[in-house]
């Protein structure tokens, strides 16, 4: 069985629970995606199957014939398995795979935040404010020591890109799947921004 889908954040909003409380949730857009390559451990060293989502405004010639037969798809995402038995290529993997009160892990690219100073990217507290400070109030200070080692030691926070990277958000609740209007409805915040791919699967796959 396959163990995830490919999706897109359409956004956040609210639903209140029986008892009154309001929860924030993420609305994803769960339309089905289609088994367009199985691998397999005899050919490619590992158990996976490749996935396509979404309709492609235009593709070149070698995507064409990867596609041929399946349909033509705008993403394709991979899945790492345990078991292939079964799976074939065009089969389908839509939302009804998962019930209210499961848990997902949803994987996407966080929002990028261009250059960052240590006080944004980090959470440092800055310098003093007062006692004669004028231009160290963000500013990481010391970075190293002296003679021994004598050098900036790798892995050291300091200022730099911050964003655009691979985040994963584990352990979401399903508060809603509607398998009709393609919809799944996830409690919190997942990563990026609106619009942007998403891969869902079942926690600890």
């Amino acid at each position: 069985m396959i163990q995830g889908i490919i999706g897109r954040k359409l956004g956040m909003t609210q639903l209140f629970r029986e008892d009154g409380v309001a929860e924030a949730v993420t609305v994803i857009d769960a339309s089905p995606c289609a088994v367009v390559q199985v691998k397999t451990v005899g050919k490619e060293g590992y158990n996976a199957v490749q996935l396509g989502y979404g309709k492609a405004k235009k593709l070149s010639s070698p995507v064409k014939g990867h596609l041929k037969g399946t349909g033509e798809f705008s993403c394709l995402r991979e899945f790492r398995m345990d078991e292939i038995e079964g799976i074939n290529i065009g089969d389908k993997a839509d939302v009804s795979m998962f019930q209210p009160g499961d848990t997902v892990d949803v994987i996407g690219i966080s929002k990028g935040k261009g250059f960052a100073g240590v006080v944004k990217r980090h959470g440092f507290a800055g310098g003093p404010k007062t006692h004669g400070q004028s231009d160290r109030h963000r500013a990481p200070g010391s970075i190293g020591s002296g003679t021994t080692p004598g050098r900036v030691k790798k892995g050291m926070r300091m200022a730099g890109r911050m964003g655009n990277q691979r985040v994963t958000a584990r352990n979401l609740v399903v508060v809603k799947a509607d398998a009709e209007r393609n919809i799944l409805v996830v409690r919190g915040a997942v990563p990026g921004a609106n619009n942007g791919i998403i891969l869902i699967g079942k926690s600890g796959k």
